[in-house]
């Protein structure tokens, strides 16, 4: 089962997660294997640190929950909070696979949370510039929820362009960028 994990950071957490960089690759490097996806969000600046994203494929629900909520930043309180949810893998790939590779051109992450019946249930016809797509589920997979989309794009109001826009209670569009253990 595929899931979607946000952690938002909490205001002015920043020397927290330095201070615990290591504790949470380490972390990290225990799901390596079941990543689909992930890095952070960044403010406007480019460089600050506003949260965390992580696509992972693991068994069920309580794995996912505990994935999310084990996570040394959480424990320590440096997010100020959690969105987890089920997620479809529509382009049935990882981000390593994205064909325009790490860098370069602008990242996002779109997320479309619902607000009525389903949408964007179909990729994309221009799926070049996608990274990651697919819908955001209830726990059982059977109620749509949203829309989680990481892609390239020139600027924000083209990124989220890739939803319908009308068909959300909410579009929330974050910078982003691939993730990974620094070398």
């Amino acid at each position: 089962m595929e899931f979607f994990c946000y952690h938002r950071d909490r205001p002015g957490s920043l020397p927290l997660r330095e201070q615990l960089g290591e504790e949470h690759w380490s972390y990290m490097d225990r799901y390596a294997k079941e990543m689909i996806a992930r890095g952070p969000t960044l403010a406007d600046d480019g460089d600050t640190p506003t949260g965390s994203v992580h696509i992972v494929d693991l068994p069920d629900p309580a794995a996912a929950r505990a994935f999310a909520f084990d996570e040394p930043n959480y424990q320590a309180g440096g997010y100020r909070d959690v969105l987890l949810r089920r997620w479809r893998n529509m382009l049935g790939r990882t981000m390593w696979d994205f064909p325009g590779g790490r860098t370069g051109g602008n990242r996002y992450l779109v997320l479309g949370l619902g607000g009525g019946q389903a949408a964007d249930l179909a990729v994309p016809p221009d799926r070049d510039e996608l990274i990651a797509y697919g819908p955001l589920l209830s726990d059982d997979g059977a109620t749509w929820l949203g829309t989680a989309v990481l892609l390239r794009a020139p600027d924000q109001d083209t990124a989220r362009a890739v939803l319908t826009a009308d068909r959300y209670a909410d579009i929330e569009v974050h910078n982003w960028q691939f993730g990974g253990r620094p070398s």
